[in-house]
């Protein structure tokens, strides 16, 4: 059971004006939430959250998710989760490629929002039960083993994948830089040709490079 945040400083992320008033009226209105800014996704937005210093970012993606994967990468990589909202499932498994910390359906109701926040700000993975599926695939035929070996420093990488750290964590326990850990992530995720940190997990796993 996720414990009560005291303080939880939010920042509001979403393109459309009403959306954003209302997450950050919504969250405004719950105990321990404190929305620090809420802004557009401005190309700058990576340059702002210091600015705010939020200890979780809620984003609203609004209906079409992809014009934002390339600043949600940009933002992920400030050191800051971000819980990212999404319309449907369509968009899930790059959104959760990008970094984030979290994903769940726009639909979603407060109490698993602020939920969900806590358990970000605290780095632990969140995802939307109705999304499980669309990141966790499996194939109908044994995939091959990777073509590329994975190196020492990524098979370390992907231990501490498997056991839901983020990029900030892992940076943390590895003592590298967050920038390292993309890199190592993304090469994880080319050798073993799949989308996701999930499906990453899931793959090494057949492949017996990782027991969970």
């Amino acid at each position: 059971m996720i414990t009560n945040v005291v303080n939880l400083r939010v920042m509001v992320v979403a393109d459309d004006i009403l959306t954003r008033a209302g997450l950050a009226a919504l969250l405004a209105d719950q105990p321990g939430c404190t929305v620090v800014g809420q802004t557009p996704a401005a190309p700058d937005l990576a340059e702002q959250v210091p600015v705010y210093n939020p200890d979780v970012i809620v984003w609203d993606l609004g209906w079409d998710s992809a014009p934002a994967l390339d600043r949600l990468a940009d933002v992920g990589g400030a050191g800051v989760p971000v819980v990212a909202l999404c319309a449907d499932e369509a968009d899930a498994a790059e959104i959760w490629a990008a970094g984030v910390q979290g994903v769940l359906l726009r639909s979603t109701d407060t109490t698993r929002l602020v939920a969900a926040l806590v358990a970000a700000a605290q780095e632990l993975a969140v995802l939307d039960p109705a999304l499980v599926p669309a990141l966790w695939t499996a194939p109908s035929v044994p995939s091959a083993p990777p073509i590329d070996p994975l190196t020492p420093r990524e098979r370390e990488v992907l231990h501490l994948l498997a056991d839901g750290l983020s990029n900030r964590a892992i940076a943390h326990r590895l003592a590298i830089s967050e920038h390292t850990v993309k890199f190592h992530v993304n090469a994880i995720l080319r050798k073993l040709d799949v989308q996701s940190r999930t499906e990453a997990v899931t793959q090494a796993t057949r492949l017996g490079l990782i027991i969970l």
